[in-house]
Order: C-alpha cells, then structure tokens, then sequence
C-alpha cells in the first residue's frame, strides 16, 4: 500500500516539475526583452561617446547635424572634465537593471521551487527502495543487492556521486551541517537507507572504515545497525555512534563557498577508488568548480614519500579524518 501511495505522490510531483520547467522557460524568456535593451543601450551610449569625442577634436567636423543634442545628453559637464553618463541613461539603465534583478530573482524562486520537487522524488524513490527491500520486492532497474555485479554497484556509487545535490543558499546564508567538510550536529542521526562510513572488524581482525547503508538506529542503546554495501546483503554490523560517519547531502560549491570544503593538506578518509573502503588521505587540491572532485593522496608505504600519486575522489566520498596524521 505504501509503495502504491509513493508512485502516486510521484507521479503529481512530476506533472508539478514539469510546470515549473515550463514557468521558468516563460519567465527567461519574459526577461529576455529586457536584457536586450540593457545591451542596446550600452551600445548607443558608445556610439555617441564616440561621436563626442570626435566632435572635441577641431580637426574632425561633427558627422551629423544633432551632435549637439547627443553631446548635451551624454556629457553636461565642461568640455575639459571627465565623460560621464548622461541623467538620461543614467536613469534609463536603472530601471532596466532593476527590472532585471526583479526578473533573476523570479525565475531564482521558481528554480528552488523545481529543486524542492526534485529532492522530495528522490527522497520518495528513497523510501520506495527501502520498502521494497524490506518486502523483498525489486524491479527490473535495480536488482537485489545479492546478484548485483562489482561493475553495477560501482557505476551505482558513480551516479550517487554525481547526482549529490549541489547547496544553493540564499544571500547571506552559511552552508548548513553535512554540505561538503561540514560534519553532522552532535544530535544527529542518520536515516535508513543513508549512506554512511562505518568504522567495522575485518576478517583478519583489524578494523577498518567501510562504505555501508543504514539499516535502523537504536535509541535505547545509541547504536546503529549497517549492511555493508559490498557485502552483498549477507552481513550486518551493529555499531556505536562514534563509529559512524554521516556522508555529505549536498555538494559544497568552491566559487560561493570554499570554507565549506577540505583545504590542501587535511587529513580525511577518502573512498579508495573502484572499492567501498574508505582510507586516511591527504587532500592534494580541492575542487576548483562545482563538478570537480577532490584530488587527494592516499597514505601508501609502497612509495618512497608515504602517498600514493594524485587520484580524484568526489566530494560525495570524503569525510573528516579526527586520528592525528602520521609522521
């Protein structure tokens, strides 16, 4: 019943997407017309600065009989001041340009409109997943984990990396917790389904930081249960808090907010590309644009300077590191 009632919120969240897809294509193009007046303007007033300065050299003649009037109207100080636009243009590209911010700022709130549907899909697509994995029920597109082939689930954390949200915060506002370096609050818990760094016991007995999905969270006893999510469903481990690492749900965008990203040289736990264990890594240099990854260095005893060569991880897969960097 609830999977029913899931595709049916879907489906109208969709049809509501798609109008504001539309919305947004009818404003841009609303403001169009007056983004081509602003460069319409601008060229004129080149134009006849240019007429202007001809007409002060005495030895070029004034080419057209109105130079006058272009000359009162785009400078009104003495010949020998500065040139400065005209009150007319002056007063002219102010009504466009705030016209045009009104115009941004309309289809800016149609965009997060779009972006709110968005992730309500694929928090339901989320919640659908989830109980079908719980009833047991799978579709054609996605497998049970205990068929599914090393290259899907790789390609699966590829688009998950992908498609992280990017955060898109108003004027002023600070990127909140779990965007890009920013950790988790202290009181925070992670959902099932979230995916997670998860601190486990390896067959040999040494521990090790894993790739896993939230199972359910017990707060009687503060402890999480997690499947690994390379473990092909067969194996699940019940965890403190502290050995849990909530993974970034938006990416932090470099050219708004650096602050929110690792910096060259903090240690992190990066995923170790093509696997699903996560490793103690040196951040080489961070994203420069919102689609880059992280390059980073992983510690490597094999080469001579204690890392391994530069290697991309995407933002999606790197956590803070709190152990004290090796020496």
């Amino acid at each position: 019943m609830a999977l029913v009632s899931a595709d049916s919120r879907i489906a109208e969240l969709l049809t509501e997407l798609h109008q504001l897809i539309k919305q947004t294509q009818e404003e841009r193009s609303r403001s169009e017309h007056n983004l081509v007046n602003i460069q319409k303007t601008h060229e004129r007033m080149q134009t006849e600065n240019k007429i202007f300065e001809r007409g002060r050299d005495t030895r070029a003649p004034l080419p057209h009989p109105w130079s006058a009037l272009v000359l009162s109207a785009v400078l009104p100080c003495g010949a020998g001041d500065k040139l400065h636009v005209s009150p007319y243009y002056r007063t002219k590209l102010r009504g466009l340009y705030t016209t045009a911010k009104a115009d941004a700022e309309a289809e800016c709130n149609i965009l997060r409109k779009a972006l709110d549907k968005i992730a309500e899909i694929k928090s339901l697509l989320e919640e659908r997943r989830i109980a079908a994995k719980i009833a047991g029920l799978y579709n054609d597109s996605e497998p049970p984990r205990k068929t599914m082939r090393r290259g899907v689930l790789m390609t699966l954390l590829q688009q998950s990396a992908m498609t992280l949200p990017l955060w898109i915060g108003k004027p002023g506002d600070k990127p909140p917790p779990l965007c890009g370096a920013i950790p988790a609050s202290g009181d925070y818990v992670a959902k099932p389904g979230d995916k997670v760094a998860a601190r486990v016991k390896a067959v040999d007995g040494d521990e090790q930081w894993i790739l896993a999905e939230v199972v359910s969270y017990s707060h009687a006893t503060n402890k999480y249960e997690v499947d690994d999510i390379d473990e092909e469903g067969k194996e699940r481990h019940t965890l403190s808090r502290r050995r849990i690492i909530p993974l970034p749900q938006w990416k932090a965008n470099p050219e708004t907010d650096p602050e929110a990203l690792f910096q060259k040289e903090q240690l992190v736990l990066a995923l170790y590309p093509q696997t699903t264990c996560f490793y103690r890594a040196l951040i080489h240099t961070p994203p420069q644009r919102p689609q880059d990854d992280y390059s980073v260095l992983f510690e490597d005893t094999s080469y001579a300077d204690g890392y391994s060569p530069p290697l991309n991880v995407a933002q999606r897969y790197v956590v803070a590191c709190k152990e004290p960097k090796k020496k």
